[in-house]
């Protein structure tokens, strides 16, 4: 480094510093797709074949610039593959199709454990009671750059062509909703109108599923979106990828709703649309 210092000059090096990152993400993106990795997303995103080309393309390279900014760490004895990486990366860039975003700006790990983990909860009761408990979860997000993710339950996605569930888009929906400064249900849109058509919406149908979940009514999004508005709009996207047919049919302000945010129409990809 002393010696770079000494030929470039001191303006010149702190420039390629902060250059850096964006000098090598072209070089990253310039390579090409290795059919390794398309093989890979063709078998853990069922309808992958069904996608425009050049939607297809799109993801590719958001995938490439996925991997090359984010680090996976592999938990409990877990050695993290390209199979892994790949899938995950792939999964995760849908909900990024279309849109003028970063590619998760504020990620930088992806935590993997094999199966379901067991995280501790500290809960404050009435009267200051402090009560210490765990759950058992197969994903969570944090805003502090960090998503857990258990890898038996991100290939269950892969084995549905309509799934119910998928751990990658619930917890990656929570990563968008983050990136708004608060993780409350509404994720970073365009104007204070946005924000106000957003809220007429998700509020009416959060509170109907809420009473869906209370009188024990079966419908296509899951009850655990009933548990608060973060959750909902990371359920509310699972059903929009996974079963966007039937949430059209039941819920079509909310379809439409997160089609012009996401601005894509997955019934499109199952022949559909």
């Amino acid at each position: 480094m002393e010696v770079l210092w000494i030929f470039l000059g001191l303006p010149a090096l702190v420039a390629l510093i902060l250059f850096w990152p964006s000098i090598t993400l072209r070089r990253a993106l310039a390579q090409p797709f290795p059919a390794s990795h398309a093989a890979i997303l063709a078998r853990h995103i069922p309808f992958w074949r069904e996608m425009a080309p050049p939607l297809q393309m799109q993801l590719k390279r958001l995938v490439k610039q996925f991997l090359h900014q984010k680090k996976f760490i592999g938990c409990d004895g877990l050695t993290v593959t390209d199979e892994m990486r790949v899938a995950i990366a792939g999964q995760a860039c849908m909900l990024l199709l279309n849109r003028k975003t970063g590619v998760y700006p504020s990620l930088r790990h992806i935590l993997l454990y094999p199966s379901a983990f067991v995280v501790p909860r500290t809960e404050f009761g009435v009267g200051g009671v402090v009560t210490h408990a765990s759950q058992t979860l197969a994903g969570e997000s944090w805003n502090d750059g960090r998503v857990i993710l258990a890898w038996d339950h991100v290939q269950q996605a892969a084995f549905e062509r309509e799934p119910a569930h998928n751990v990658v888009w619930h917890e990656f929906a929570h990563q968008l909703d983050s990136e708004s400064g608060h993780t409350n249900g509404a994720p970073l849109l365009p104007s204070k109108n946005a924000y106000r058509y957003w809220s007429s919406i998700m509020a009416h149908e959060f509170e109907r599923l809420q009473q869906e979940a209370e009188w024990e009514i079966p419908g296509v999004i899951d009850h655990y979106g009933a548990s608060n508005p973060a959750e909902f709009f990371a359920v509310a996207t699972e059903t929009f990828f996974g079963r966007p047919l039937e949430m059209a049919e039941q819920h079509p302000a909310l379809f439409e709703l997160l089609q012009k945010y996401y601005r894509v129409d997955p019934r499109a990809w199952r022949g559909l649309a």
